[in-house]
């Protein structure tokens, strides 16, 4: 019985560090994207292009990586119910290596189409966190799923602390003096390996009862939301979910464009206020959601989460100074905290076991 403990949380330990060093990678770009494409002396487009085209471009490119994704992934998800989690979550991370190399060439070069190559190629890729997501499921019951995706939470917004931060400063040439867009690519590329090595290493198989594969294609992800939206048990809850993650991409992506143009913030000014950001949903979710969880059912804490999130998003339009931001945030990042391993615990519980990486 201790070396099956044991093995689960070694298993638990190296998924959370897994996504812990993938929100690393993801919070290092978060403050570049925004500048490369609307920065007319050292970004990836002609000076002469106007400020609207820039802004649809980057609208486009933001998309590109989530229609890839949503594709990708429910194939990914399905995968990894047949073939077992560790096989998913290594090729997925081997491709966020190609496409983050990709596109750091792309800035090198200047090139729009290799960026878009490398979102598309990085959101085909991309079912990581959902893999990750399936193996924490796979080892939780009933009582300790919420737990333990709080704590994946946790990495996901120390992550984001680091992560923002890092991309901030590895792209600043005042930090370094060779340090430009590109070079916060070239560190993902590198973290990426290390997690390669450590799936490798460290992470035993979870999934015990692998799933009949029946059919896989491109349109998977079609057939998905389709089912999402028939299934009684899954209607609900993957239509707030759907809601909250369409705004809350709006606010992750296009946020750093208002710091831009209302606050004149660069690249190193974003990655500090994300940073500030992920301080709170990593203090929400490896704290007040792990006490919440022996407490208070998932469904409540997501009523609650919500309004406040609504509340807060709203508010970040208030402020004339930016140092405003700094009181308003922690509710915005509070409530998403709360939500996020909240609405995955529902969503795991609603699920079959033997359905869990295309669920999740």
């Amino acid at each position: 019985m201790s070396i099956a403990v044991n093995q689960n949380n070694r298993n638990l330990f190296t998924l959370v560090f897994t996504v812990f060093l993938d929100f690393v990678g993801f919070g290092i770009v978060l403050p570049i994207i925004a500048p490369i494409m609307l920065d007319r002396e050292n970004g990836v487009l002609s000076p002469d292009v106007s400020y609207s085209a820039r802004t649809i471009i980057l609208g486009f490119l933001v998309a590109s990586f989530t229609v890839a994704q949503f594709f990708g992934a429910p194939m990914l998800g399905t995968l990894s119910d047949k073939y077992g989690r560790k096989k998913i979550l290594l090729i997925s991370i081997a491709g966020t290596v190609v496409s983050v190399i990709l596109f750091g060439i792309g800035i090198k070069i200047r090139s729009l189409a290799l960026l878009f190559i490398s979102r598309i190629f990085n959101g085909l890729m991309g079912g990581n966190v959902a893999a990750a997501q399936s193996s924490i499921a796979d080892m939780s019951d009933y009582k300790t799923k919420a737990r333990n995706f709080g704590l994946m939470g946790m990495a996901f917004g120390l992550g984001f602390v680091l992560g923002p931060y890092l991309g901030g400063k590895l792209s600043d040439p005042t930090t370094v003096r060779w340090f430009d867009f590109a070079t916060p690519f070239w560190f993902t590329a590198i973290l990426s390996v290390v997690n390669i090595v450590l799936i490798t290493w460290l992470l035993k198989e979870t999934l015990v009862t692998p799933k009949e594969l029946t059919s896989l294609n491109i349109t998977h992800g079609i057939h998905n939301v389709i089912q999402a939206f028939t299934r009684p048990n899954l209607r609900k809850i993957f239509t707030v979910g759907f809601l909250t993650i369409v705004g809350f991409s709006f606010f992750t992506q296009f946020f750093q464009v208002y710091l831009i143009e209302e606050f004149n913030f660069n690249q190193a000014d974003i990655g500090q206020i994300f940073g500030y950001i992920g301080i709170w949903i990593a203090f929400t979710q490896g704290g007040i959601v792990r006490v919440l969880s022996h407490r208070i059912h998932p469904e409540q804490v997501i009523r609650v989460s919500l309004l406040t999130l609504s509340i807060g998003l709203f508010l970040l339009l208030l402020p004339r100074q930016s140092f405003w931001f700094y009181y308003v945030l922690p509710f915005v990042a509070m409530s998403m905290g709360s939500t996020t391993p909240n609405m995955a615990a529902l969503v795991s519980n609603t699920a079959g076991a033997n359905e869990q990486g295309e669920v999740l």
